[in-house]
């Protein structure tokens, strides 16, 4: 009789852990669906007001300057 009622309780432990797994699942489905990406690469593309201080130039002389490689 125990056996029986060990059985019976681990079925139903595994029974909420399926329920569990399926919900979470589910859950984040629907956060992936409501999530829409824009442009592939958008870090390519800078906002406005947020350019590179110095230009490439300037940090290609500075790093010459200071003897970094490369």
């Amino acid at each position: 009789m125990e056996t029986l009622i060990a059985l019976a309780a681990g079925a139903l432990l595994i029974a909420i852990g399926i329920r569990l797994i399926h919900r979470l699942n589910a859950q984040h489905d629907a956060r992936i669906a409501a999530h829409h990406f824009s442009e592939p690469f958008p870090a390519i593309v800078r906002p406005p007001g947020h350019s590179h201080r110095n230009p490439p130039t300037a940090q290609a002389s500075r790093r010459r300057l200071l003897g970094t490689w490369p």
